[in-house]
């Protein structure tokens, strides 16, 4: 389920594909490259899902790892390098949170409401521009708090609605609405600012 066009707004390097062949071509300059470009990024939404600064490092090891393994097989002229990195680090996070022992870690340090990830806190900087981040905090901003926090369990949590529903204490049902409701109003809302 595509829970937020999130991902979509990182930035396309001009010289993303030069940095793909060079990839592909096994230079070690170009995974350095890569990592100056997005591991600042990637340690922070890692960091942000797992909530344990050497865990997190180890997660952004393995996922360059993995994108420097699976790196033949990526087709630039279908997406950008940037987004599919970002996508293999959540889903090893999420990977990790749903092991037994990521969901023992997790429920043995449940954190405070102040804690709950931000949404967008500290990435707009890297990832968005001034004008997309601006218009991203008022779409969010215009979530209802149910909305809004369903949303954040799935991006950030990787939580099924089934498993929102249980963490919640809500019908799922319920959750599914917020979820169905908080996605449409920003599309509305990202759609209706860019049109403006």
């Amino acid at each position: 389920m595509n829970l937020l066009p999130f991902l979509l707004a990182i930035r396309v390097q001009e010289n993303d594909k030069g940095l793909v062949l060079r990839l592909k071509n096994r230079d070690p300059e170009a995974m350095a490259e890569l990592y100056d470009r997005y591991g600042r990024l990637t340690y922070s939404l890692v960091l942000r899902m797992v909530r344990n600064q050497a865990l997190a490092e180890d997660l952004v090891q393995e996922t360059f790892l993995r994108v420097w393994n699976r790196v033949q097989a990526f087709d630039h002229e279908k997406g950008s390098i940037g987004t599919w990195l970002i996508a293999v680090a959540r889903n090893r996070a999420i990977d990790h949170l749903r092991s037994p022992v990521g969901r023992r870690t997790h429920l043995d340090d449940e954190f405070e409401e102040s804690e709950h990830p931000s949404l967008f806190a500290n990435l707009e900087a890297e990832i968005l521009s001034a004008d997309e981040a601006r218009r991203l905090r008022d779409a969010v901003s215009k979530l209802t708090p149910n909305q809004r926090q369903v949303i954040e369990l799935a991006y950030f949590e990787g939580l099924s609605q089934s498993e929102m529903a249980e963490r919640l204490g809500q019908p799922l049902g319920t959750v599914k609405t917020w979820v169905r409701g908080g996605l449409q109003k920003l599309r509305d809302e990202m759609s209706s600012a860019a049109a403006g």
